[in-house]
Parts: C-alpha cells; sequence; structure tokens
C-alpha cells in the first residue's frame, strides 16, 4: 500500500513542531506540508490532492471546518484541536477522528491508522466499481463489458445494439428486458429506443441528452422527468 499523504494546518508552531515528530515515527505516513496560515494551505490543497488533512479549528480568517468546505475534492480529516464544541459538527463532515489537544503519542497513531484502514476502504470500492461488467448472449458467445465501455443501448423491436466505443453488439432482448435486468447499475432509459449510463450523462436539454464523450441522444417526452428525478 502507498503511504498516506498528509498536510497539516495548524497557527500554533509548536503543535505542527510535534505532528511533525509523531509522522516521522509512524510507517507509511508522508507529511508532505505543514502551514500556519491556512489561506495558505488551502491554495495548496486546492492545486496538490493529499489523502488526509490534519486540521486546527478556530484559527485566524478562516477555521478549520470553512478550510474543509472550501476544498475542490474530499480528503480524509482529523481535527486536532483545544475546542471540543465542534465535535458533533465535524462528525457531520465525515471526519476520521476528532482529537484535544494535547494528544499523546499513541492515540495520534491510532488515529493515523484509522486514516489509512478508510482509504484502503475507499480505494477497494473505486476499484470495484471500476470492474463492473456486465455478461450478455450475442451471436451465440457469452460477451463481458466492462460498463465504462457501454456508450449506449439502442432497442429495435425484439432486438437491441449495445454500443460500446470499439465494438457494435446485436443482442436478441427487448429493451424492458435489458432495462429491468441492469437497472441497478446505473442504467436509465432516456427514450423508447434508448437507454444509456447515468454516470456516462454530461447534461440534458429539452430534446436532447449529452454524454460525456460527446455524442447526443434524443430524450423523449415521456422520459424527462424520470430523468430530472435521477440525476437530482
Amino acid at each position: 500500500m502507498a503511504n498516506l499523504t498528509i498536510v497539516s494546518v495548524d497557527d500554533e508552531y509548536p503543535a505542527l513542531q510535534l505532528i511533525q515528530k509523531y509522522c516521522e515515527q509512524i510507517e507509511g505516513a508522508d507529511l508532505l506540508k505543514v502551514f500556519q496560515n491556512p489561506e495558505d494551505a488551502l491554495n495548496y490543497l486546492k492545486q496538490n490532492k493529499v489523502d488526509l488533512v490534519i486540521l486546527d479549528i478556530n484559527m485566524p480568517y478562516m477555521n478549520g471546518i470553512e478550510l474543509l468546505r472550501q476544498l475542490p475534492y474530499k480528503p480524509l480529516c482529523i481535527f486536532l484541536t483545544l475546542e471540543t464544541q465542534y465535535a458533533v459538527k465535524a462528525f457531520e463532515l465525515d471526519v476520521v477522528h476528532y482529537l484535544v489537544k494535547p494528544v499523546d503519542f499513541e492515540t495520534f497513531r491510532k488515529a493515523i491508522n484509522k486514516a489509512k484502514d478508510f482509504l484502503q476502504f475507499k480505494n477497494s470500492v473505486e476499484q470495484q466499481k471500476k470492474e463492473d461488467f456486465i455478461m450478455f448472449k450475442s451471436n451465440y458467445v457469452m460477451n463481458k463489458v466492462l460498463l465504462d465501455d457501454v456508450r449506449w443501448i439502442q432497442g429495435f423491436g425484439e432486438y437491441i445494439i449495445l454500443m460500446t466505443h470499439l465494438k457494435k453488439y446485436m443482442i436478441l432482448d427487448r429493451m424492458s428486458n435489458f432495462e429491468e435486468k441492469f437497472q441497478n447499475l446505473g442504467f436509465i432509459r432516456i427514450h423508447k429506443s434508448y437507454i444509456v449510463l447515468s454516470s456516462h450523462i454530461s447534461s440534458y436539454d429539452t430534446a436532447h441528452v449529452y454524454l460525456k464523450d460527446g455524442e447526443k441522444l434524443p430524450l423523449g417526452r415521456t422520459y424527462k422527468n424520470s430523468l430530472k428525478a435521477y440525476l437530482n
């Protein structure tokens, strides 16, 4: 497993020194940067994605909760602070741990290891999503196609065409059967003749659905409300 990349933000320099000392003693804890100024930290984190941020809460100019909410992505977070009244708010933000100063090494180590476990679980879930696939018969052969490769499904009476980035498959099946069989994977009907993956939709208007690969497909009037409800 790769090292846990960390940035720490605290307006008290002795606290940052202690975090540096603790991280040096924990295998796989890679402390990249420390910041006393939360605005400098925010600018750095917007440009550099890290696994974990260790944040003080009560800081000048911007508190730790505000900093976390302004990030364009959601890293793991440990709050390390003198304040106790923000614990409920912190856990609403799905923080890994809430540590109250002063914190001893063993407590800090357990919090870091908990962050490692969270990251490992998150990565395994994301990898599983990448490997999602469907199986179907086409031309008397069972085919396995990754979801990421599916562009759209088009119906032609008793047959459907499954279009991928590299190949077109003709399947003896009805649209309604395909929709029912695979809807739990994110397929959604947008027209009487078209089904797409919701994760591949870039945008839509009153008459069309636009996919992330640039394709434009028709949006049926009877499917607009269900599409809007699904995506919102």
